[in-house]
């Protein structure tokens, strides 16, 4: 609800930090993957200190390797950017346009395609960016374990053949639950897994249906006087739910179980 209260200025504001931001994450996905992909540049970094470009891991790694004057010239290079592109730029002009146009063109159709694609991309990137923070985290690598669920050797977990493995990753384990190949606790992990499934399946029905079709007509309640129109939908019904309720919730769930 940041747009509920229709101010013009606020909404341009927000729209120009949300574009820098999908922006820097977009080359931030790409600072991740390229090193990947291409390797680092050749030669020193910092000769003083004998530190080489190879010397610095990809990713969260990288945060102890770094010696303090790489991160006073990285703080020094944004206040850069961010001085040297201004701050008028959603007061007086168009949000995100810093006078240097890569996404035009002649065509308004063409130019608007452009531009909507320029913000899904960097809402995409900013959600992936902090997806790949959190990978890098748990495996502790930006190898292939992090991005297909493998070893830096290339084998796959035990179960490859298994249900559920797909392309692009794989065998999706990067957490490592089935490295010690328990076939009896692969096969717990895949009935619960399942069952969530399911129950989160209808779950999301359940959101859905009632804004679609509307609700039962008649009483959840009569003794309480309590129309199943008298719940509303979501998490606001749990302070309209009355205890028996809950209690023949908790029976059938019992009952499934």
């Amino acid at each position: 609800g940041f747009t509920a209260d229709g101010d013009v200025a606020a909404f341009r504001r927000r729209r120009s930090v949300e574009l820098k931001h999908g922006r820097i994450s977009m080359l931030a996905c790409m600072g991740y993957m390229t090193p990947e992909i291409t390797g680092k540049f050749p030669g020193y970094l910092s000769p003083s200190l004998d530190l080489k470009f190879s010397d610095i891991p990809n990713g969260l790694a990288a945060f102890s390797k770094m010696p303090a004057l790489g991160w006073a010239q990285i703080a020094a290079y944004m206040g850069f950017v961010e001085l040297s592109g201004g701050f008028d730029d959603y007061r007086t002009g168009t949000p995100g346009d810093y006078g240097w146009k890569a996404l035009t063109s002649s065509d308004p159709a063409e130019r608007t395609k452009k531009l909507q694609a320029e913000l899904a991309n960097g809402r995409l990137a900013m959600i992936a960016i902090i997806a790949m923070f959190v990978q890098n985290g748990i495996t502790g690598t930006t190898g292939p374990l992090m991005w297909m669920g493998q070893e830096p050797t290339g084998r796959a977990f035990a179960f490859e053949n298994e249900l559920g493995v797909q392309s692009p990753v794989g065998f999706y384990d990067p957490v490592g639950f089935t490295a010690d190949g328990d076939v009896a606790a692969f096969r717990r992990r895949r009935s619960v897994e399942l069952k969530h499934g399911r129950i989160s399946m209808l779950a999301c029905m359940g959101y859905m249906t009632p804004e679609i079709t509307g609700k039962f007509p008649g009483y959840l309640s009569p003794s309480l006087d309590l129309k199943f129109s008298d719940i509303p939908n979501g998490l606001a019904a749990f302070s309209k739910m009355p205890a028996l309720g809950w209690a023949q919730i908790a029976a059938y769930m019992g009952f499934v179980e």
